[in-house]
């Protein structure tokens, strides 16, 4: 077979970080990461409305800065035998377009407006939407959300759009259509300035988007008018036909060709959801649940469509013929908040020191500095070794984990956290180790409601930078769950799942799970679930349950 090589990019909630991949073996050539500069400066967010927005021009700033990193040590002949580039990315995250496929936020007009933006995965700011999206869904003849979990999100796309079309009439106004970033970005490489070329992933459309095979595609017109009439327009712009990730958008342009130093006979690439693609990178298998852990949580199986015949999994994000692994149907859940959770507590107890030290470090003191960069860096590591010497007792501190609402089982984004058990004895580590039992049983929660539904799960594995770093969380996770977890040896399951991706749409391999398993680096690292804490974790886990219930029911 000839050398040849692949670009995989992964565009994350903080960031975008690409691999040069030799295709035979997987051996990473060049790695690089940029991050999102007026992200990271907080622009155009307001936590307290849970509006997330981020601006198209991180992203090309980012996608070229990180194409061209992870290049920037390959030789003329390396550069001529690229042979593909994959992108996947956050999901879902949607902009309004106009009929030349760009975002209007790239417009003068609307430069400045956060409604012309992307729509980030974890902006809720369309609760009082998607509560109307789900009141009129039921009773119709056809249940058009059974293959979405039986109920519509937030944190996805149509919501979003009635979101936007409500509250800002300029920018639907100039809208011609509504796009996912998975989309978006590899349309931008192929340099093409008609939306019709647009061509939308099955992992957004299906996740997010309501497509369903089993329904015949999207649902019909009549749907959406019955919802609003203002999303007609939109429903017209957007193309019925749907596409698998091993697909093919395009050709690279020659203007970004030239930038990279690329041949424009580069393949490009049918987007997809991050966590999807990571899950591809850590080559799942039917029977496992592959959880990205990071600020929240994506838990993704695949399983053969004779084994669920034709079941409906209820209280999920979706199951889609031909997302994740083309072959397989794929299972989608995760927890809206997962790290977010622990940066929360981080970020509540280091508050006080930060802003005491902010007038002293104005003064110039590099000790004030590097000691304000110290407690940021290590003090989440300091609280688990901390936690680990401190058993949890049956009467401890206890927490509900829905910081930003609960994505499944059965998505609820009113939902708000709790501590329970707090007394004067209580301590930071206390509650350190209150919120991380708290994510591991909303985890649980998924597993035995998946289960319930026919499901089995043998084993999970862990992707992600909670999985890489944090023994603390994935040994309380193993004893919750009391099931296996295999941790991933590659740093970038996203990136490396999108390079598996180009080497088979390129036609190195005839199929995806051969990419899989030739590029694929295994395991390094196993945590088995300690037995003698299952009565422990069995009877805090129903206090979770009841108080989870007393919320709701106080809701």
């Amino acid at each position: 077979m000839k050398q040849s090589y692949v670009i995989g990019v992964d565009f994350g909630t903080d960031s975008a970080r690409a691999l040069l991949v030799d295709s035979a073996n997987g051996e990473v050539l060049g790695s690089a990461t940029s991050s999102f500069k007026r992200w990271k400066e907080g622009l155009y967010c307001d936590p307290k409305q849970s509006q997330f927005r981020q601006h198209p021009l991180d992203y090309i700033e980012s996608l070229e800065a990180c194409l061209k990193g992870c290049l920037a040590n390959a030789n003329d002949e390396i550069k001529a035998n690229v042979l593909a580039i994959s992108i996947d990315a956050t999901g879902s995250t949607p902009v309004a377009i106009d009929r030349h496929g760009q975002p209007l936020a790239l417009s003068a007009e609307f430069s400045e407006n956060p409604n012309a933006m992307f729509f980030l995965w974890k902006d809720h700011s369309s609760i009082k939407e998607v509560e109307e999206i789900n009141q009129k869904a039921q009773g119709l003849e056809v249940n058009y959300l059974s293959y979405c979990g039986g109920a519509y999100s937030s944190e996805w796309f149509w919501s979003k759009l009635l979101h936007m079309a409500r509250t800002d009439e300029e920018v639907y106004n100039a809208t011609h259509s509504w796009l996912e970033q998975s989309d978006w970005l590899p349309y931008l490489l192929t340099g093409n300035q008609d939306a019709q070329l647009l061509k939308r992933n099955v992992c957004a459309a299906g996740h997010k988007a309501l497509w369903a095979q089993e329904l015949g595609g999207y649902p019909p017109l009549e749907f959406f008018t019955h919802l609003d009439p203002k999303l007609e327009k939109i429903y017209h712009s957007i193309n019925k036909e749907v596409f698998t990730a091993d697909e093919l958008v395009g050709n690279l342009s020659k203007e970004w060709a030239d930038k990279l130093g690329l041949k424009t006979d580069v393949l490009i690439c049918v987007g997809a959801i991050d966590a999807h693609v990571g899950a591809i990178g850590a080559q799942i298998q039917p029977g496992y649940m592959c959880k990205v852990m990071g600020t929240s949580t994506c838990d993704m199986m695949v399983i053969d469509r004779e084994e669920l015949q034709d079941r409906l999994v209820q209280g999920i994000c979706g199951q889609v013929q031909g997302s994740i692994v083309p072959q397989y149907i794929g299972l989608e859940a995760g927890q809206s908040a997962f790290g977010d959770v622990y940066n929360w507590l981080k970020n509540l107890l280091l508050w006080p020191i930060k802003n005491s030290l902010k007038r002293s470090a104005s003064l110039g003191s590099q000790a004030i500095s590097d000691l304000r960069d110290e407690l940021e860096r290590n003090l989440l590591s300091e609280l688990s070794e901390l936690a680990k010497q401190q058993p949890i007792q049956e009467d401890s501190e206890l927490a509900l984990d829905w910081f930003n609402g609960r994505r499944t089982p059965d998505v609820n984004p009113s939902l708000t956290a709790a501590l329970f058990n707090l007394d004067l004895g209580s301590n930071p580590v206390n509650i350190f180790q209150a919120l991380v039992e708290a994510t591991c049983f909303g985890s649980r929660a998924i597993v035995e409601h998946v289960e319930n539904q026919g499901v089995a799960i043998q084993g999970v594995i862990g992707i992600g930078g909670i999985a890489k770093k944090s023994d603390y969380v994935m040994q309380t996770l193993a004893d919750v769950l009391q099931r296996p977890i295999m941790v991933h040896r590659s740093d970038e399951t996203c990136a490396m799942g999108a390079c598996m991706l180009a080497a088979t749409a390129a036609g190195i391999y005839t199929s995806l799970s051969e990419a899989m398993d030739k590029m694929g680096s295994g395991f390094e690292k196993e945590y088995l679930p300690n037995p003698e804490k299952k009565e422990l974790f069995d009877k805090r886990y129903a206090k979770y349950l009841a108080f989870g219930s007393m919320i709701n029911t106080v809701e």
